[in-house]
């Protein structure tokens, strides 16, 4: 038998209006007869009809997040668990359900957002990348759909809220550590040049590079699509050069750990032979042979402060947009090792 509003308000012997207000969590009811509501709705097994109740306000109460590719290769990247955890917290807090995307191009996440802005299937979304010349962000941006970015926008930034590291400043930190240690010939491994994280960390590379009057050489860029399609011939070809590099700044802590594989492979010893330094701060990091210096962007906090500017950007949409910057701690390991 099915547990009514009704069911709820006469064993708790209050109005129907009451139990509903108590759901809604309102100021109106004072805290002993909430207890007693939520009481009886546990004893008699009710669940509040979210769904109804969103379609009756005009709301959802659900968020869209929208991955760079599909959730099948998301979730092989330990960051997209780490940063969900924060936006599911937040948006838990706040009684929102998630909408993942299934997307895995570009064209099929735009269609996919599209279809859920026009269908009203969330409030607001939450954009878990920031690509160069993005159609979906231009399309959000246009609707003027409630949005927030991890990571900073490509264009127009002063007008999206949006969650970041300060990449620049951290990958020139790293950088500065590894010329700190004796190192010259410094390669910046992995990462996708449409992604605007990695525009900035290879732009704080070459401030620290340039500040140390050390040369910009385009042979220590190793492309992330070129490690997908053969890490190890990759890494053979970097190795090779006639001034191979001492140092790897690598894009995130997945990349290094195999790098680390493929160096072992060819007799290069790490730090022995040559350093590594990476992002992300992953539990992999850690227990690596050997564990790895990081940069640890605190995942759980971009998604938890992006969860929490979004709400608030459905709950207020003249909120004016806001640039949160999460720090980063520098996480010095056994990866690294002064110079020979």
């Amino acid at each position: 038998m099915i547990v009514t509003i009704k069911d709820v308000a006469k064993k708790a012997n209050v109005a129907p209006s009451t139990v509903s207000r108590v759901i809604a969590n309102s100021p109106r009811i004072s805290e002993k007869t909430k207890k007693r509501v939520r009481e009886v709705m546990e004893e008699l097994g009710y669940h509040p009809n979210f769904q109804a109740r969103s379609l009756a306000a005009k709301s959802t109460q659900a968020i869209g997040v929208i991955m760079p590719n599909s959730a099948f290769h998301a979730f092989q990247n330990p960051f997209f668990p780490e940063v969900l955890r924060g936006i599911s917290t937040s948006a838990h807090a706040n009684k929102y359900g998630i909408y993942l995307s299934t997307g895995s191009t570009e064209d099929e996440i735009y269609n996919e957002v599209t279809s859920m802005v026009q269908g009203r299937r969330v409030d607001g979304v939450v954009l878990l990348y920031s690509r160069v010349n993005d159609k979906t962000m231009n399309f959000l941006q246009q609707s003027n759909f409630p949005f927030v970015v991890v990571g900073r926008p490509y264009e127009n930034e002063e007008r999206i809220s949006f969650v970041d590291n300060d990449n620049i400043y951290s990958t020139k930190q790293v950088t500065k550590h590894l010329i700190n240690l004796g190192h010259h010939n410094i390669a910046f491994v992995g990462g996708s040049l449409n992604f605007v994280v990695t525009i900035d960390r290879l732009n704080g590379y070459k401030l620290a590079l340039e500040e140390a009057n050390i040369p910009f050489n385009e042979k220590y860029m190793v492309h992330e699509e070129y490690i997908k399609e053969n890490g190890r011939e990759a890494l053979h070809s970097l190795m090779s050069l006639p001034s191979p590099p001492t140092a790897l700044v690598t894009q995130d802590d997945l990349i290094a750990y195999e790098m680390i594989s493929y160096l072992e492979e060819i007799r290069i010893r790490v730090p022995e032979d040559i350093s590594i330094v990476s992002f992300n701060n992953l539990m992999l990091s850690e227990h690596s042979k050997p564990p790895i210096t990081s940069v640890d962007i605190c995942i759980y906090q971009l998604g938890f402060e992006a969860t929490n500017c979004l709400i608030e950007k459905i709950k207020m949409p003249n909120t004016l947009p806001k640039r949160i910057t999460i720090p980063t701690k520098f996480i010095e390991r056994k990866s690294c090792e002064r110079k020979k």
